[in-house]
């Protein structure tokens, strides 16, 4: 995009804000079409400021913007409505799969598909628990459209097909492989549960448990130093 064009009627999420200035806030928004901005929205602070009560998370909006430099202008912002505010538990996931968003997506990186994803996700949330399916749709979503798209359903070594009764070892950056007896490397994973995985399958407690530890293991590797202060927040809910 270049940084002379005007954006309007884009739709858009407030991902986090925070004081800018003196009345103002920069805000990090993620756009269906132009992916994550970051945007000024000048004088949002001020009491009486028609934009102070619009830039929360987690509810949809119509946007526009201006500018040339990496952080733009923000020019209006119109809620879209239609989506039921988080609470409790929700509210930590949707802050968590936030957070995923700022730290793994760069900026100005258009993913329509990931918008819809992350639309659907606050839809699931918003329908109460359990809210673990949502988490690792997401995730597997999200690494999808970053380039880390994961093949369950074929033996890294071999390209034959999984095996639902065999045990497999996942190597980050490799895959899924046989898992010989007494072997230490790789995350231990039922062959059913790659399958479930593949498909998109999150109803069996199996492999809820199994997909959470390589999620977080997969997700992990690719944040690499960075550290997610959500995770630290729920760090003892055992289900997400």
């Amino acid at each position: 995009m270049s940084g002379k064009q005007r954006i309007d009627d884009e739709p858009a999420f407030v991902l986090h804000s925070h004081a800018f200035k003196e009345t103002s806030l920069l805000v990090e928004v993620l756009s269906r079409n132009h992916g994550r901005v970051a945007l000024v929205a000048r004088g949002a602070r001020r009491p009486r400021a028609a934009l102070r009560g619009l830039l929360i998370a987690f509810q949809p909006l119509d946007l526009g913007w201006f500018g040339q430099a990496e952080v733009r202008t923000l020019a209006k912002a119109e809620w879209q409505g239609g989506q039921p505010l988080l609470g409790g538990q929700a509210l930590l996931c949707g802050y968590y799969v936030n957070e995923l968003l700022l730290k793994l997506l760069p900026r100005d990186d258009p993913h329509p598909a990931l918008f819809d994803a992350y639309q659907a996700a606050l839809r699931g949330l918003s329908l109460g628990p359990p809210y673990q399916i949502v988490l690792r749709r997401f995730e597997m979503a999200l690494l999808k459209e970053l380039g880390y798209g994961l093949t369950l359903d074929l033996d890294a070594d071999t390209g034959s097909a999984i095996i639902p009764g065999l045990n497999y070892a996942y190597i980050i950056e490799r895959g899924p492989v046989r898992r010989d007896d007494g072997a230490d490397q790789g995350i231990a994973i039922p062959g059913r549960v790659l399958l479930n995985m593949a498909a998109n399958d999150w109803n069996h407690p199996e492999t809820l448990s199994h997909g959470k530890v390589l999620m977080r293991s997969l997700i992990q590797h690719y944040l690499g130093n960075q550290t997610l202060q959500s995770r630290r927040v729920f760090v003892d809910l055992q289900d997400v």
